[in-house]
């Protein structure tokens, strides 16, 4: 399963070791998922690490990126998207064209509040949310 993370989950990952975001990652490959996110999230990221402090930024270089496939970000769609908010915009459009199964943000007001539950085939869920799914249907 591919998995796309925004910067929400990716700053919670590092910033908290007992919430859904670091189970997420640090339990993915064991469970097959692909994790995915952009190179726009990754910069996002390390300019708000500092509001976490240090051990955030440790954790983030020794435990979460390692597990992270980075992809190059997109800023443009084969089909419509009416998103109204700008900065989101291209994480919404890398997910897609990364073929991600799941986009997962902490961000409900942004993504869920804006555009639902599914973008065309793009599933959008808080990680606990997915991990909640992936419960019920027995893969966890």
């Amino acid at each position: 399963m591919r998995l796309f993370l925004d910067t929400s989950v990716l700053l919670a990952a590092a910033g908290s070791a007992s919430g859904a975001s670091r189970f997420l990652v640090t339990k993915a490959a064991g469970l097959g998922w692909q994790l995915f996110s952009s190179d726009y999230c990754a910069e996002e990221t390390h300019r708000n690490l500092g509001k976490f402090g240090r051990p955030a930024a440790t954790t983030w270089l020794k435990e979460i990126a390692p597990r992270v496939r980075l992809v190059q970000t997109r800023l443009s769609l084969d089909r419509p998207l009416v998103f109204p908010k700008t900065k989101d915009r291209p994480v919404v459009i890398t997910a897609l064209a990364a073929r991600a199964e799941w986009l997962l943000t902490l961000d409900e007001m942004d993504f869920h509040g804006k555009l639902g539950r599914k973008v065309y085939e793009l599933r959008l869920a808080t990680p606990g949310e997915f991990l909640l799914e992936q419960r019920t249907h027995g893969i966890l």
